[in-house]
């Protein structure tokens, strides 16, 4: 799963990285890997810190408009992203904004459609919860919400 994400990640890239002028082309597959650890990192807090029904929303396709839910725990991960593209790259807060809301919307919306489609294995919604999870009972508990 998390190749999986890496993989969208880089298949939305384009634009807001790989011809991106603020962030040398030498650094693109950090920038690449630092959107993937901002979307891993906001994911598994939400899912450690009570945001399971919005991940579960998230991957049955529902809500992810940005005044829904899911569009805040997306713009959390665009203002993790916009700061690491700032601490990390040296992108002014402008650029890093506009970097990481270009880019995380994209991923987000096809990691949805993915998710949601029950004719792409690629991701799979159990899965995901239970690696964030350690495997624990939630994993086997959201069984039931997938069947």
């Amino acid at each position: 799963m998390f190749e999986n994400l890496l993989n969208l990640v880089s298949e939305h890239a384009g634009d807001a990285i790989i011809n991106n002028p603020a962030i040398p082309n030498e650094q693109n597959e950090d920038a690449i890997a630092s959107a993937h650890s901002s979307i891993m990192d906001v994911l598994q807090d939400k899912i450690q810190n009570g945001g399971l029904e919005n991940i579960m929303s998230m991957f049955q396709g529902q809500g992810n408009d940005s005044s829904s839910q899911n569009g805040g725990m997306i713009q959390d991960i665009v203002s993790k992203y916009a700061g690491t593209l700032g601490s990390k790259f040296g992108l002014d807060e402008q650029t890093a904004q506009n970097t990481a809301q270009s880019l995380i919307p994209q991923v987000m919306s096809a990691f949805q459609s993915k998710t949601a489609d029950p004719n792409d294995n690629s991701f799979n919604a159990q899965d995901i919860i239970s690696q964030f999870t350690g495997g624990s009972g939630i994993g086997s508990m959201l069984g039931n919400m997938f069947k």
